[in-house]
C-alpha cells in the first residue's frame, strides 16, 4: 500500500511544492514512469508529475496499480486555488460533486452526484497547515482555511486537495511553496517524525467524524471546530452543494419529503464516502443552522432524523 502524491508541471502552485518536497527528502528516487509521467519514490510514498491539470485524472489509482502493481492507500493533490477575492490562501478540502444530477457532465471533473472518499489526513493537516504556515510567518498575509468539498477528479481512495491561492503572483510564492512541502514532509512523517492523520479502524474505533452542512465555501463554522486537536473532519457540503426546492407547504412534517433537489442524495452520498474512509468511526453531523432558512434547516434535521444520522454540537467532536 502506498501514498499517492499528485502534482501538474501545469499548475505554478504544484510545481512550487514538489519541487521543495523532492529537495527538503534526500531519499526520493526515480521510479517508472505511469502513463508516460515521471514519477518518485521513497519509503510507501509515491509522486507523479502529471503534463495537464488534475482535475481530470479520473481512476488515477486504478492505472498506477495496473503499471506499477502497488496498490493506492490515498491520494493527495498539490494544486493552485481561485478566489474572486483574490486573498492569499492556503487550503485543504475533500473532492466531489455531489449537488449534479446524475445525468450531468462536471465542469470540473469528478462524477456527477458522487464524492470520493475523504481523506482522514484532511483535519490534522489543516491544523499542522496553520501551525506551519505561523512558524513561517505567512499570517495573517495568508489566510488558512478549510474549503467545502468539490470539483474532480474521480477516486475511489480517499483523497484530498491541499492548495496555494488564489492569484499567480501567491501560486508562485516560494514561502508559500515551502511550507506546503514542509506540510507533506511532516504529515507524512518523511523528517523521521510520525505521520498526521493516520486512522486506524482498530485504535480509532467509535471516535467521532465531522461531517459539516451548510455555510459557505470555507466552511468557517466547521472550521471553527477542526481547529481544535483530536477532530477528524469527512465531507463538508456547502449550502450550494444541498439543493433544496421549496414545495410551498413544508412547515407539516408530512411535507419534507416532497422539498425537491439533490439535498437527500448528497446527503447519503457524503455520509457513505465518510463512513468507507473512517471505517470503525461514527460519522456525525455538524449542522450550520444560521445558513439555512427555517424550512430548509427543518427539512434537513427531519431527514437526518429518518436517516438516523446522528447531529452533534461543537463540543461532541473533541476527543
Amino acid at each position: 500500500m502506498v501514498s499517492l502524491l499528485v502534482a501538474s508541471k501545469a499548475d505554478p502552485a504544484s510545481v512550487g511544492p514538489a519541487s521543495a518536497l523532492l529537495s527538503l527528502c534526500s531519499s526520493w528516487s526515480r521510479g517508472p514512469e505511469v502513463d508516460y509521467n515521471p514519477t518518485y519514490k521513497t519509503g510507501n510514498v509515491r509522486m507523479i508529475q502529471l503534463q495537464e491539470h488534475m482535475v481530470h485524472e479520473d481512476f488515477l489509482e486504478q492505472r498506477w496499480e495496473s503499471q506499477t502493481g502497488e496498490k493506492v492507500s490515498e491520494i493527495i493533490f498539490m494544486s493552485k486555488h481561485g478566489a474572486a477575492s483574490n486573498r492569499p490562501a492556503l487550503t485543504v478540502h475533500p473532492i466531489g460533486v455531489p449537488h449534479l444530477m446524475k445525468h450531468e457532465n462536471p465542469p470540473a471533473g469528478g462524477r456527477a452526484g458522487r464524492v470520493s472518499p475523504p481523506n482522514p489526513r484532511i483535519g490534522p493537516w489543516f491544523r499542522l497547515l496553520k501551525s506551519l504556515s505561523a512558524t513561517n510567518k505567512l499570517l495573517p498575509e495568508f489566510e488558512v482555511t478549510l474549503e467545502a468539498t468539490h470539483h474532480g477528479p474521480w477516486t475511489e481512495s480517499p483523497a484530498m486537495f491541499v492548495e496555494i491561492g488564489s492569484t499567480e503572483e501567491y501560486w508562485m510564492r516560494e514561502d508559500a511553496a515551502a511550507t506546503i512541502a514542509s506540510v507533506f514532509l511532516k504529515g507524512l512523517g518523511l523528517d523521521g517524525g510520525q505521520a498526521y492523520g493516520c486512522w486506524s479502524e482498530e485504535e480509532h474505533r467509535g471516535q467521532k467524524v465531522l461531517l459539516g452542512l451548510g455555510g459557505g465555501h470555507y466552511a468557517p463554522r466547521h472550521g471553527d471546530i477542526a481547529q481544535k486537536e483530536g477532530v477528524w473532519v469527512g465531507h463538508l457540503l456547502s449550502g450550494y452543494s444541498l439543493l433544496m426546492t421549496d414545495p410551498g407547504s413544508s412547515s407539516n412534517l408530512k411535507d419534507y419529503d416532497k422539498v425537491g433537489g439533490t439535498w437527500k442524495e448528497a446527503i447519503l452520498e457524503a455520509v457513505a464516502a465518510t463512513k468507507l474512509a473512517f471505517p470503525g468511526g461514527e460519522v456525525v453531523v455538524h449542522l450550520d443552522g444560521k445558513s439555512f432558512k427555517a424550512w430548509q434547516r427543518n427539512a434537513i434535521t427531519w431527514f437526518l432524523d429518518k436517516e438516523n444520522i446522528k447531529v452533534g454540537k461543537p463540543g461532541d467532536f473533541t476527543s
